[in-house]
């Protein structure tokens, strides 16, 4: 049996798009999105221009006491920040960063003192790591247990908890 193949006429509503836009439709846009990017620019710095003129123009007259500043406050000298307290805002981010980060590796990877009086000494934290690998992490005791050393027993420790109740000079023997 022979299958009948139906042509669909070029008019037909059904299928794919026949007319594509043409590459003149497509530049013509493009170079109309770039000059109306350039017109924007130009109308945007008139009008902030213009803006900052008015401005100008209608400041207020100064107090023949106040000093005349000779320099335009909108731009600030580099010494100008040391000036402010601390905390300061950044000047450069990269530079202080990098800085601070030098700084505290080599704390991390130091010996040296963080409180000389009172003997308490920082060491290099690789150094640190191996101590707690060896030695484990301290550890408090659980409530109402007591403390684990040689020799001692719960008699023991039942005996020096009465004798610690008792008033001095009466102790058990």
């Amino acid at each position: 049996m022979a299958e009948e193949l139906k042509h669909r006429p070029p008019d037909s509503d059904e299928g794919f798009e026949h007319q594509d836009l043409s590459p003149n439709a497509v530049y013509a846009f493009l170079g109309a999105l770039a000059v109306s990017g350039v017109v924007i620019y130009f109308v945007l710095w008139g009008f902030y221009h213009g803006l900052d003129a008015y401005e100008r123009r209608h400041q207020p007259a100064l107090n023949p006491l106040v000093q005349q500043t000779q320099t335009d406050t909108r731009v600030v000298p580099p010494d100008a920040f040391m000036k402010f307290p601390q905390p300061r805002l950044e000047r450069n981010e990269r530079l202080e960063i990098n800085e601070f980060r030098l700084k505290e590796e080599q704390t991390l990877n130091s010996y040296g003192w963080v409180e000389h009086p009172g003997g308490a000494v920082r060491i290099p934290i690789d150094r640190a790591m191996q101590l707690i690998a060896q030695r484990g992490l301290p550890t408090t005791p659980k409530a109402g247990t007591a403390p684990t050393a040689e020799g001692n027993d719960a008699s023991q420790t039942t005996q020096a908890a009465a004798a610690s109740n008792l008033p001095k000079g009466k102790a058990k023997k």
